[in-house]
């Protein structure tokens, strides 16, 4: 799979290469044409009844013609981008690498039965997945102004953080609009700088804004904050802080939406029982694993996740047991800090967690671990059952 041109290579079920030569063909319409037709003269040829398409799910370019072979009824599967490169010199015994290798080593893997199906999901997930994904950019963006916001204040404010210890609230935004610099305080009095934060906010005095302001003003006047091109930089705070307000108000309205489609989904509403899972680990773990009812047993979310375990031992030798981490990254991420929520704020999974570290003698995150593959067959337990969440039977839950 490339940008704009892919390659395809034809093996019969003993791995036996059928064509003389590979196709290159374009990612358009008539590409795709010209792949099917190809593809159909082959099986003329050879005398075949059936077809297995197999891919790699190489970033975002398999999409579009993994979803029209599937509406056209041929069955698409996917090929693992690990198992394609542990598996390059089977042939030929060389480390080379071109896209026409790539193509009939995927061919060959396919051929072994080494792969996935490629189910595509409904259009209810579809859409829930299409706005994790762009929640997921606008969070990394978000998370990156913080950061060059905090560098900002670090060198020349860095006394800020000792009066105000989160500088996102809204008595520390109105500060850093109208007085961003040390040098804007110092010369300011209490009275002054409470009326300039009623303008932002409606609670800006009392105990608390005089208490805030007062030690603000003081620290303003010993800061040791670097105090070259002032103008410039209050310039680059100004948009830095815009950008950053831009953006939380993008990801409230995302949240919203995502409110309004997780009532669309019944599912939802059941992983939703479970004290401690919010809106957004729901709308994480479905747009990444898709309709839940789509997996017999827990273990398979595990491993759709890359969660599930993986060893290594050689006679004597036992090795380390860790977590195999191929499968989606996205998805195995809110499993995990879905499951570190659990443990903070769930009894149930307090408890469980307290027997494992207490009494099984388990290192706390081998605990966690464990935890996680309860939470998915926990999941998967209830939407077969179309059960809400049972603290009896998430308890004996094996």
């Amino acid at each position: 799979m490339a940008k704009e041109t892919h390659v395809a290579q034809i093996t019969n079920y003993r791995g036996i290469v059928l064509t003389n030569r590979h196709l290159s063909f374009s990612n358009s319409i008539e590409g795709f044409e010209r792949l099917q037709r190809w593809m159909e003269s082959i099986q003329q040829k050879h005398r075949l009844s059936n077809i297995i398409i197999g891919m790699e799910p190489t970033g975002h370019y398999w999409w579009n013609l993994a979803n029209w072979l599937t509406h056209k009824g041929l069955q698409v599967v996917l090929v693992n981008p690990a198992t394609t490169k542990r598996n390059k010199e089977n042939r030929d015994n060389c480390q080379s690498k071109s896209d026409p290798k790539d193509a009939l080593v995927i061919a060959d893997v396919v051929s072994r039965g080494y792969y996935y199906e490629y189910t595509r999901q409904t259009q209810v997930f579809q859409r829930l997945k299409t706005i994790m994904s762009d929640r997921e950019f606008w969070v990394a963006n978000s998370v990156r102004l913080q950061n060059r916001i905090i560098r900002w204040l670090d060198i020349r404010f860095p006394e800020y953080s000792s009066v105000f210890k989160d500088w996102t609230r809204k008595r520390s935004l109105a500060t850093l609009k109208e007085f961003p610099t040390p040098q804007d305080l110092a010369d300011r009095s209490v009275p002054e700088l409470i009326a300039i934060w009623k303008k932002h906010m409606q609670r800006a005095g009392g105990t608390t804004g005089t208490q805030k302001a007062a030690e603000l003003i003081a620290q303003a006047k010993r800061s040791v904050g670097d105090v070259t091109a002032l103008a410039e930089a209050k310039l680059d705070l100004a948009r830095l802080i815009a950008e950053f307000e831009r953006i939380t108000e993008m990801l409230a309205d995302i949240e919203k939406q995502l409110h309004v489609l997780l009532d669309e989904i019944p599912m939802a509403v059941l992983m939703r029982s479970i004290k401690g899972i919010g809106p957004i680990f729901v709308a994480a773990i479905l747009a990444g694993a898709g309709d839940l009812r789509q997996y017999a047993h827990g273990r398979q979310l595990l491993r759709k996740a890359g969660l599930n375990l993986a060893e290594s031992t050689s006679g004597k030798r036992k090795g380390q047991i860790v977590v195999s981490k191929r499968g989606d990254s996205s998805l195995r991420k809110y499993l995990y800090l879905a499951t570190i929520q659990l443990i903070g704020i769930n009894p149930i999974f307090q408890e469980l967690h307290q027997h494992n570290v207490q009494v099984k003698h388990m290192k706390k995150q081998q605990s966690v671990f464990k935890l996680v593959g309860k939470v998915a067959r926990i999941l998967i337990d209830m939407v077969h059952r179309v059960e809400t969440f049972s603290p009896e039977k998430a308890s004996h839950l094996v």
